[in-house]
């Protein structure tokens, strides 16, 4: 089996992933910070619950050239999932500097490390973000992407434009993954399902922004990490049909490829939060609120080519989802409180 390296390990989607890989029988090196952006005990639970620590995990800053080309030159992995990033579109208004040294310099640092060490193949964290001022639904990969709407949906960008020319200038093959808002158990605290539901437990009131009429492509977990695992098995190749004077931004004449990963069924933000309600049994107290900087009212991806290369699109239910995560939201935080009152 082949090795891999995951970045973002101790992440949401990344801990997921690396379980997966794990089960399957592949080795996988792990290189996550550990930042505080949120929870850090959360991250080390993602290591050591989920992952029983199975996991190879760096604590290494993907900026840190010497620390991620050390890690290329004695792991020497076959393949690489980039998975690390400074998330967040509102956090980027305030923080913007998190962003280029992260995701850009960051990144730049995964490509080199791929172009030096012989990796066959590159498959990276896009997301739905770059669409940005786009509003042909459903967003298609072969659609312009120049309008972003944030700092983190402009890395996300220069991520495929990188990726790209990695691809051109030294056969890298590069896979880009568009998330559509990922959600499920061992999420991120910063997101909306794991704050609604936190504030809902409390009698707290949850703000409901561009007053409730938002409409997500809402991405169940183990459907990222499936359609990531088949993708694996797919190596990029160079597109003949591609032509410099109807360029497809999907493909390339360069072995390089891009996939939307989305449930292909929006959800309206009012539903998302009844569905919430419904498995708690309490209703929600609801502040409405206008419309973010940065955020997009509605998100919709088109997966035809992620069907056509995989056989396989996301299908997870809402009520389904929601469901599974507020268990073990259940489960994890009862055993961390009673964790607290038997220390006290």
């Amino acid at each position: 089996m082949k090795k891999i390296l995951v970045t973002g390990s101790a992440g949401f989607i990344g801990s997921h992933l690396s379980k997966r890989l794990i089960d399957t029988g592949y080795t996988v090196i792990g290189i996550d910070n550990l930042n505080d952006y949120y929870d850090v005990g959360l991250k080390r639970d993602r290591l050591e619950q989920m992952l029983q620590n199975r996991v190879e995990n760096h604590e290494v800053d993907m900026a840190d050239t010497d620390g991620v080309m050390g890690i290329f030159r004695d792991a020497r992995p076959d393949i690489v999932i980039n998975l690390a990033a400074q998330a967040g579109v509102r956090y980027s208004l305030d923080n913007p500097h998190a962003y280029i040294k992260s995701n850009i310099n960051g990144f730049t640092n995964i490509l080199e490390g791929c172009r030096h060490y012989g990796v066959e193949q590159l498959i990276y964290a896009s997301s739905s973000s770059v669409y940005g001022a786009n509003t042909v639904k459903p967003f298609s990969t072969t659609d312009n992407i120049d309008h972003p709407l944030s700092l983190y949906a402009a890395t996300k960008k220069a991520n495929e434009l990188m990726a790209h020319t990695y691809s051109h200038l030294y056969g890298l093959p590069t896979t880009g993954l568009r998330f559509f808002t990922v959600y499920g158990p061992w999420g991120r605290p910063d997101m909306a399902l794991f704050k609604f539901t936190k504030a809902i437990l409390a009698d707290m009131p949850i703000d409901v922004y561009n007053n409730g009429n938002m409409l997500r492509d809402f991405t169940y977990v183990d459907d990222i990490v499936e359609s990531v695992v088949r993708l694996m098995g797919i190596t990029p190749q160079p597109d003949p049909a591609w032509s410099g004077d109807t360029p497809n931004p999907a493909t390339s004449s360069a072995p390089y490829r891009i996939y939307n990963i989305g449930n292909n069924a929006p959800v309206r933000l009012m539903a998302f939060i009844e569905a919430i309600e419904n498995r708690l049994g309490k209703t929600a107290q609801k502040n409405y609120m206008p419309l973010q900087p940065g955020d997009v009212p509605e998100t919709y991806a088109d997966v035809e080519d992620l069907y056509a290369a995989t056989g396989f699109r996301p299908a997870t239910g809402i009520q389904d989802g929601i469901d599974r995560f507020i268990d073990w939201y259940m489960d994890y935080y009862h055993k961390e409180i009673t964790a607290r009152e038997r220390a006290i």
